[in-house]
């Protein structure tokens, strides 16, 4: 098991939507595809930060979870188009985590 964190900036003055956005549309939808979203989290002293988590047991399931995802028709015509109006993808930085030992058992965001 392992942790994917992303971690992104936003266009100033979208983060009301961009949270909304991802609340309303793109965890319940990559949820749907199997996506495990352990948390998403704004950060109080920078308005243009957000970061999210999600947990994938091996990298065979990443890949098929991230192919089910983002070669969707839905994901390509529907949602994608808001994240680019927001989300300043050059300064996107995904980080590959392995937890210790003790900490393997965390859960993931319910619904």
């Amino acid at each position: 098991m392992f942790y994917e964190l992303r971690q992104y900036v936003i266009r100033p003055g979208t983060r009301d939507r961009w949270v909304a956005l991802m609340q309303e549309q793109i965890v319940p939808f990559q949820k749907r595809q199997g996506m495990q979203i352990v948390g998403c989290f704004t950060v109080p002293d920078d308005p243009e930060a957000f970061v999210w988590i999600r947990r994938f047991d091996d990298e065979a399931q990443r890949q098929k979870q991230y192919e089910a995802v983002y070669k969707s028709a839905d994901w390509l015509e529907k949602i994608k188009p808001q994240i680019d109006e927001m989300l300043i993808r050059e300064r996107m930085k995904v980080t590959l985590l392995e937890p210790t030992n003790k900490y393997l058992g965390l859960g993931t965001l319910e619904s």
